[in-house]
């Protein structure tokens, strides 16, 4: 079994930074894909940042030169810069570990204008 499990979301003002942290427990056979995903309430959920054990990374272009995924000591990060009120929303960690998805219960984001 694998746990995810997101911090660091709060509120912040327009402008500002938070760095979202997700820790990763459990049985690890070999993680080929990290990512971080956001949900508004009664919309899609939302891909904001994708690693690949390519070394290869996606940020869609509503993030892109603001949002940077990376990962280290068991955890995956999201550094958010320069944050906007539309970046509102709860934000999720995912991991495929072989050919299995887990998700953490995620972390709301709220930013003010």
């Amino acid at each position: 079994q694998v746990q995810l499990v997101e911090s660091g979301g709060g509120v912040v003002q327009a402008g500002g930074s938070l760095k979202l942290s997700c820790v990763v427990s459990g049985r690890i056979l070999s993680i080929n894909r990290m990512a971080w995903y956001r949900q508004i309430v009664g919309k899609e959920r939302e891909l904001v940042a994708e690693w690949v054990n390519t070394g290869a990374t996606y940020y869609p272009d509503s993030v892109k030169g603001r949002f940077t995924i990376s990962r280290g000591n068991g955890k995956v990060y999201l550094q958010m810069d320069a944050l906007r009120p539309d970046d509102t929303a709860v934000y999720y960690c995912t991991i495929r570990n072989g050919w299995t998805n887990y998700w953490g219960q995620g972390t709301q984001v709220t930013v003010s204008s």
